[in-house]
């Protein structure tokens, strides 16, 4: 092998970029493989970040993990846009839900009174009073329900800022395919690249999204259970703002929403298909999509269309992300987020740097949160001989020791640029 890092991130999203990002700011010797960094599922995010607006009954473990994160955005936005120099169109006005029939109004009313027995921070409102906040509304909006603490951003600019200071912290970018996992002994010793070039790494993490079901190399009962779940957008512009903050509304029990970017776009989004890896955009998508926010918001007809797009969201059997030691040794997930995956990114990346011993994130995790989202939670007790890893405890691999050990001594300075490498460089 050529050459050897201490961590590699297997996909170049908003998730797998995080965690590097974070993992180099800690001195660590990292690297990211992706062919096309930032061109998938990321790149056609809305980036609501709305665990509030989205609960849902049966998700609260998935509500936990969503606000832990959302409290890390606001330092984590500060410290991304201050290491890349990059405006990421972070807001924080909420989201406003809205009920467009009367059985929609009853549903809304229903998620009032659960999202108020939770303690959460959300407003009932009126038809009017929606109108107030929003005048390009319809009339026959019946009312809805302000979140006011969640916000949004614009998911393009964040991975271009997590590209920029990756460079600036020294990180490498690989632009290929991570093809296999390679081990020794049971023990990861690094990946082989779609090229047949390989690469070191004590560590990698797999963040794939809805291709972390399928690398080679892994064994069948350490592969996440991750499919990919098809969503539709389109993106509307205007010369200015038709909205102030993030609009959801339920249009005969289908969910539609609107995001507003500070420079007149709006992203209307998204359909949930489950047609496995089809990415193709097709009129009827597109149609639901005009049909009900035409409804919610008349005005979006006269916009112009700039893009449509679909990408394909990792979802588990639980709807919870997979983060964290797997049973191969040297092996984390970091993936499986569905709908979460630009929400989720902070705590994410402060969930695996975590795992490696080393801190620094925007917050310390709370253990019980890294359970939650345990790549473990799937397996059958006693069902293979490796034992699983436990965070704060000895059972960590030569490569995993050595990365703790890192976190108590001083780096020495080295040059912060960001080597995009050539397969051939591992030839």
């Amino acid at each position: 092998m050529a050459d050897h890092f201490d961590l590699l991130v297997a996909g170049g999203g908003v998730i797998g970029l995080s965690v590097a990002w974070r993992a180099a700011r800690r001195g660590l010797r990292v690297a990211v493989a992706d062919p096309a960094p930032a061109s998938g599922a990321s790149h056609a995010a809305a980036g609501m970040l709305a665990p509030v607006s989205e609960v849902t009954y049966t998700e609260e473990p998935l509500l936990r993990l969503g606000l832990a994160s959302l409290e890390r955005w606001p330092a984590f936005a500060a410290e991304l846009a201050d290491a890349s120099g990059h405006d990421l169109d972070y807001r924080t006005d909420g989201t406003l839900d809205v009920a467009f029939g009367s059985d929609d109004l009853a549903a809304l009313d229903d998620l009032a009174a659960f999202t108020a027995r939770l303690g959460l921070p959300a407003e009932r409102l009126t038809g009017r009073e929606c109108r107030r906040l929003e005048p390009m509304l319809a009339p026959a909006v019946r009312g809805g329900l302000l979140a006011g603490g969640d916000a949004w951003v614009d998911p393009r600019r964040v991975t271009a800022a997590l590209l920029a200071a990756l460079e600036r912290t020294g990180g490498a970018l690989v632009r290929a395919r991570v093809a296999e996992l390679l081990t020794s002994s049971g023990t990861v010793t690094g990946v082989r690249l779609a090229g047949g070039e390989t690469v070191g790494a004590g560590l990698v993490v797999l963040a794939t999204g809805a291709w972390s079901g399928s690398l080679e190399g892994v064994p069948p009962e350490a592969l996440p259970p991750v499919r990919p779940v098809k969503g539709q957008i389109m993106r509307l512009r205007s010369p200015a703002p038709i909205l102030r903050r993030c609009v959801r509304g339920v249009v005969h029990g289908s969910h539609v929403y609107l995001v507003p970017r500070g420079d007149g776009e709006t992203v209307l989004g998204a359909t949930q298909e489950e047609m496995g890896f089809d990415t193709r955009v097709t009129a009827g998508g597109l149609w639901e999509l005009l049909r009900d926010a035409r409804e919610l918001v008349p005005g979006v007809t006269e916009l112009e269309v700039s893009e449509v797009a679909a990408g394909l969201r990792p979802g588990t059997p639980d709807n919870l992300p997979l983060i964290g030691p797997t049973i191969v040794p040297g092996l984390h997930l970091a993936t499986g987020h569905h709908r979460g995956g630009v929400l989720l990114a902070p705590l994410t990346a402060d969930l695996c740097v975590s795992e490696t011993g080393e801190g620094g994130g925007t917050g310390e995790p709370d253990p019980g949160l890294a359970a939650v989202c345990s790549p473990l939670r799937f397996r059958e007790p006693g069902s293979r001989e490796h034992t699983p890893h436990k965070h704060g405890s000895q059972e960590h691999t030569p490569q995993e020791r050595a990365l703790r050990e890192r976190g108590s001594r001083e780096h020495p300075p080295r040059e912060h640029r960001l080597r995009e490498h050539t397969p051939q460089e591992y030839r």
